[in-house]
């Protein structure tokens, strides 16, 4: 009787149950409602595992028949019976109608899936930033003319894997995430070489260190990304260790197009778009450029800090050095008449003060350090990614947006000429050339609008990438009153000894001391 289970061999119970617990879409039963089904019987809980093992498919669901079946057992099991598929297969008469009240009081039990929408990113910072940690350390090679011998070694937490990486190698990946991605966030690269002026306010040591910087908080970004950190291209700058990673680069990027053409959502971006998308996206972009100019001016304070305390770390040391010159000065001393200057003997004291300066030049340096590895590089981190945002909504506007009113007016041109010709017969080649040039550009522009909503599509989703990464603002404050405190801390300390050693020093045979600074 199993085999022969369909909709005219049930009472309309189950017909009616069925249409009460499926979705609009699928006629199957999500194996979850079965057993929210199951639970409204009363039956024991091994009962219920025994009609649930006998029904499930291991796919999650319950076909029709499988829920009529699974309906049939709950019926028998309870007028006692054990449930069993044998006792269907022998079962000759009408299944019964199970215990489960009115059908319509079964549609609460149905499991609504709540479809997120693509369009939607629902990472939060703590989960884009375990995404993946790349450090980029500097390997100069000995030979070589400045900046023209300079590798890179990558490596990334995620892949635990270390590799070894040109500056050229870095501009092809760049290339080729723009040509594939030119319409999400990518970060721009620093200056391969010196620009004209920079070297009059900066050494070429510090040039290249702050290219290094600048490669690291590229790539962090890039492997952080939702969907840049899942492309192949990626995986293969930050692991690939063989001899030439650009046509590895290059070969894995001529297996398909760009992101418009490999993404389902391509020709269906309109569907997700809000209505009014123009404005949401005018309101961002103005919001994201005033967070800009004020992260700007965040990073400037921030490097003039770190760099004053570099400067105290000079001016302590040579104020220290000054010191020991001073107290290492044998000179001998003459005895005035009027009195006896002790010199003599507090020159060496004097001398001996000069390790204390150099503590304190040392704790400022690293004072210096924290303020710009800490605040400064975090700041300049996100300063990256708000530039890359405004880059990209350049490249929306002069570059989709405008191809597509090129392609609009080619298309008026094409149909003025074609009523032209029309109107004036002209030989019937040339009529079907135009023709054909106009179905062409039709589809042309067909193509054009549906790259303009995907477009569109991928800057909704950009934005609210921006707006994931502000809390950074949060870790950069964080990082920046952590380094105070630690730095005037590990200051304080070497102050207070340098002044207890001083009442030592230059206190009278007594004990007592002078003031150390008037009153």
């Amino acid at each position: 009787m199993a085999a022969d289970i369909n909709e005219g061999s049930v009472p309309s119970y189950y017909r009616e149950v069925h249409q009460a617990i499926c979705s609009r879409t699928d006629e199957r039963v999500p194996i979850g409602v079965f057993q929210r089904v199951l639970s409204r019987t009363y039956l024991s809980s091994t009962v219920q595992n025994q009609i649930t093992e006998h029904v499930n498919s291991g796919d999650g669901f319950l076909s029709k028949v499988s829920l009529y079946k699974g309906l049939a057992l709950i019926a028998l099991a309870q007028q006692g019976k054990p449930p069993s598929p044998k006792l269907l297969e022998n079962f000759i008469q009408e299944f019964p109608k199970p215990q489960l009240g009115e059908p319509k009081e079964l549609q609460s039990l149905k499991i609504q899936p709540v479809e997120e929408s693509p369009l939607n990113l629902s990472l939060t910072l703590a989960e884009l930033l375990k995404k993946d940690t790349i450090k980029v350390d500097l390997i100069p090679e000995k030979k070589g003319l400045f900046l023209k011998h300079v590798e890179y070694q990558v490596t990334s937490e995620r892949f635990t894997v270390s590799v070894y990486r040109r500056y050229n190698d870095f501009d092809v990946f760049h290339e080729l995430l723009l040509q594939k991605y030119a319409y999400r966030v990518v970060p721009a690269l620093p200056p391969k070489r010196v620009l004209k002026g920079v070297l009059t306010s900066m050494s070429e040591r510090q040039f290249i260190e702050g290219r290094r910087r600048a490669l690291g908080r590229f790539l962090n970004l890039v492997a952080r990304h939702p969907v840049f950190s899942e492309d192949e291209l990626v995986k293969t700058f930050l692991t690939f260790s063989g001899s030439d990673v650009q046509a590895k680069l290059r070969d894995a990027c001529k297996k398909l197009g760009d992101e418009f053409m490999t993404c389902k959502y391509a020709t269906q971006a309109k569907e997700y778009l809000p209505a009014d998308v123009q404005s949401q996206f005018s309101s961002s972009r103005e919001l994201i450029r005033n967070i800009h100019n004020s992260f700007q001016k965040l990073r400037d304070r921030a490097e003039k800090m770190a760099e004053r305390s570099k400067e105290n770390a000079t001016d302590l040391l040579m104020f220290g050095k000054e010191l020991s010159s001073l107290g290492s000065d044998e000179s001998s001393v003459p005895i005035l008449a009027s009195c006896k200057s002790p010199w003599a003997a507090l020159r060496r004291s004097v001398k001996g003060l000069s390790v204390e300066f150099s503590l304190l030049s040392e704790r400022a340096a690293q004072q210096g350090r924290r303020e710009e590895d800490d605040v400064v590089e975090k700041l300049n981190l996100f300063l990256d990614l708000l530039q890359s945002y405004r880059d990209l909504c350049e490249r929306h506007e002069k570059g989709v947006l405008h191809e597509h009113q090129r392609a609009l007016q080619k298309y008026g041109v094409m149909k003025r000429q074609m009523l032209s010709a029309t109107v004036q017969p002209k030989e019937q080649v040339s009529v079907e050339q135009l023709e054909s040039r106009i179905v062409q550009q039709e589809n042309a522009i067909q193509t054009m609008e549906l790259r303009n909503y995907f477009s569109l599509f991928c800057l909704h989703q950009e934005s609210q990438l921006i707006f994931t990464y502000l809390p950074i603002t949060s870790h950069i404050l964080g990082a920046l009153v952590d380094s105070q405190v630690l730095g005037h801390k590990e200051m304080g300390e070497v102050w207070q000894d340098l002044h207890s050693k001083l009442k030592s020093l230059f206190g009278d045979g007594n004990g007592q001391s002078p003031p150390l600074s008037p009153k």
